[in-house]
């Protein structure tokens, strides 16, 4: 194994972008059982000093001049930390998540016990469920996968390993 350039300790949280944070952060709690662990905001570029070059805060560190933000700190119960930000300013161009096949595009893994059992609450609370895919050779032979988005479209995977796969 190479020696890697950054000295490497463990995934911190992934995160995403919501166009509200409350109904998102119910849901999740809901459905997966997330626990707030901080909620900020709103946040406003405006109220906040500028960096040596005139850049406001969120332009000098999130990359979006101007902004005003909300943003959120969930806890799954294995402890895996998401982030949703909301961006009450500048408003993105688009209104909903990346279909898969965009650059940039992203979806979460989560991986279940029973896997027609989480298809079915999932499809009970709003969810769009793909089908099932099955997979009997390869590196993640005995595995089973159903993809899925919420109520929001952000992407999911539903996963279920035997215990001879990953």
């Amino acid at each position: 194994m190479n020696q890697p350039l950054i000295s490497f300790r463990r995934i911190d949280h992934a995160s995403w972008t919501v166009a509200e944070l409350e109904p998102v952060i119910a849901f999740y709690n809901r459905v997966f059982g997330v626990t707030a662990v901080y909620a900020m905001g709103p946040l406003d570029a405006a109220d906040m000093g500028r960096d040596e070059q005139g850049r406001d805060w969120t332009d000098t560190h999130l990359g979006i001049p101007g902004a005003r933000i909300r943003l959120a700190m969930l806890q799954f119960p294995d402890g895996f930390k998401l982030e949703l930000f909301e961006y009450q300013k500048p408003l993105g161009s688009s209104t909903a998540p990346l279909p898969g096949n965009h650059i940039g595009s992203h979806h979460l893994g989560i991986e279940v016990d029973d896997l027609e059992q989480a298809a079915g609450v999932l499809l009970d609370n709003g969810c769009t469920v793909l089908e099932r895919i099955e997979l009997d050779s390869g590196p993640t032979a005995g595995s089973s996968f159903r993809y899925f988005r919420d109520p929001w479209s952000n992407i999911f995977e539903l996963c279920r390993h035997t215990p001879s796969s990953l």
